[in-house]
């Protein structure tokens, strides 16, 4: 059955669209901080609907991916749980000049998974006792590195190292937490924000002034820089749809 010529050429124009929509559609490979995970994979799923593009996601500590590009890594785009690594990349010639940006500021709570073990200020840590605390190794994560500048402004460092564990990420220091394997931990608000608000169990957050800001940079690695959809999901994540579910897991917006 032949279809009357208006319907064939809508259906053709129909076609050369997607088609051409389909062409320019692209991957992007991004290294994305533990602590940005939930956030990131929301804006991903946003980010491939409304542009077509599709974002990549490797998650892990700033440090490693650090050492990981340094290498070689294919990544296009870091999403870094600091503002130095990118900027010791891009140092290193491993950016793209100019795209250095923040994206978000994080912050840090001291968390339980039980009701009643830490107090609103904090003074669980000054109380004596044999429970472990855990805290993201701060020669790779940020994260760790700020609890323990918190420790040393509260004159605790020295104290409570014997108590400390250490996860190779912000990531595995919550899985300590959350499995009872530490009775509390240091780990980002983002990580225990369900529904706009803090979850389960106990938690005092941690005074920003206690330690350096949690400002969070994302870059253009070089590997990205002829890549279009690299570009576009730094772009997106100035959007408004995007800077609303940053704001709605707990971080600081950039001024």
């Amino acid at each position: 059955m032949r279809l009357p010529r208006p319907l064939t050429a809508l259906l053709l124009a129909l076609l050369l669209a997607l088609g051409c929509s389909m062409a320019g559609a692209a991957e992007v490979q991004v290294a994305v901080a533990t602590n940005f995970l939930v956030p990131m994979q929301k804006i991903a799923a946003a980010f491939a609907r409304d542009t077509g593009h599709t974002a990549v996601l490797a998650f892990g500590s700033t440090g490693r991916f650090y050492a990981q590009v340094r290498n070689g890594a294919p990544f296009e785009v870091l999403l870094s749980a600091d503002d130095e690594t990118p900027l010791r990349l891009e140092q290193d010639g491993r950016t793209v000049p100019g795209t250095r940006a923040t994206y978000a500021v994080g912050r840090l709570v001291l968390w339980s998974a039980a009701p009643g073990v830490v107090d609103a200020q904090g003074a669980v840590l000054r109380r004596p006792g044999d429970s472990r605390i855990a805290i993201a190794d701060p020669r790779l994560a940020p994260y760790g590195g700020a609890a323990l500048q918190t420790l040393q402004a509260l004159g605790l460092a020295q104290a409570l190292a014997p108590r400390l564990v250490q996860g190779e990420s912000i990531a595995q220091a919550h899985q300590f937490v959350a499995t009872g394997n530490a009775a509390m931990g240091f780990v980002a608000l983002s990580q225990v924000m369900v529904d706009g608000r803090i979850g389960r169990g106990s938690h005092w957050l941690v005074p920003a002034q206690l330690h350096a800001p949690l400002r969070q940079d994302a870059v253009l690695l070089a590997p990205g820089r002829a890549n279009p959809a690299a570009r576009a999901l730094l772009d997106y994540l100035r959007t408004d749809a995007a800077r609303a579910v940053i704001r709605a897991h707990g971080y600081e917006l950039p001024s």
